[in-house]
């Protein structure tokens, strides 16, 4: 007699169906189908109804361990029992390849505390599974921490960030930090910020410190706006925080000690 697990498995391969394959047509992942195939989980029944309407058994046979499958359901093209460890090998070799994932059971807000998911080559380029949750991390992420290639949270970290506070190669926040940074506020080699920017270009809206740096007040060595510091010979922390407070009396202390320290040190 033969258990659900069992059959599942003898099913799924006589109609030459990987898990992922098979997983798609009932809308699940592939993790849950092969925890049927081990005899981890079962499915509930409308899965059950599902399974049987696709490999034309009933649910008794699926479920019943008495019952044995019936005789149109059996090809003389079965695989033969030499190769069945074979098969399974190279189908889960195949699965790490494609994606892994895991969540926590710990959740909040309904979301899982951590989530993890890594889509593998070949298909890291065209994966649509990404990791959300509280924490998460991944090929693409999405959480209250993020931190992936491509990452979307509120502290985001990767190639690609959107975020409140975003860190990246390429970095959009309301903070950004990163090669090439986008934001209200913007620091990197190439950072525009809609108020504010510091980096070797900067181009913000309100004030912009660096070598060539254009905003309504600029500091630099190559500068250009309404109030304009040029960095000549150099300058020192007391010259610039000065000329920003003199302009900018109610910017806010921490922020005009960072660009202070920026335009301070530009070389």
């Amino acid at each position: 007699m033969k258990v659900f697990s069992e059959k599942l498995l003898e099913l799924r391969r006589r109609k030459g169906l990987s898990q992922e394959q098979l997983a798609d047509q009932l809308g699940v992942t592939r993790q849950s189908v092969s925890k049927w195939e081990s005899g981890a989980a079962v499915p509930e029944l409308g899965k059950l109804i599902a399974l049987s309407e696709l490999f034309g058994v009933s649910v008794d046979y699926l479920v019943k361990d008495r019952l044995e499958m019936p005789e149109s359901c059996v090809t003389a093209s079965a695989a033969a029992p030499s190769t069945e460890r074979l098969e399974q090998q190279v189908e889960e070799l195949s699965g790490f390849f494609r994606a892994w994932e895991w969540n926590s059971r710990m959740r909040l807000f309904g979301l899982p505390l951590v989530s993890m998911c890594f889509c593998f080559y070949p298909h890291m380029l065209y994966c649509k599974k990404r990791a959300r949750g509280i924490i998460a991390i991944g090929n693409i992420a999405q959480g209250v921490v993020a931190v992936g290639a491509l990452s979307i949270g509120v502290i985001s970290l990767g190639a690609m960030s959107v975020g409140v506070l975003s860190i990246g190669a390429l970095a959009f926040g309301l903070a950004a930090l990163g090669p090439v940074a986008f934001g209200l506020l913007a620091f990197g080699p190439v950072a525009i910020g809609l108020w504010y920017a510091g980096g070797l270009a900067a181009l913000g809206g309100r004030i912009a410190v660096g070598l060539a740096a254009v905003g309504e007040t600029a500091v630099g060595l190559d500068a250009s706006g309404q109030n304009v510091l040029l960095w000549g010979d150099g300058l020192t922390q007391e010259e610039v925080r000065t000329f920003l407070t003199a302009h900018h009396p109610h910017l806010w202390k921490p922020l005009t000690d960072l660009l202070t320290i920026l335009a301070a040190n530009l070389k």
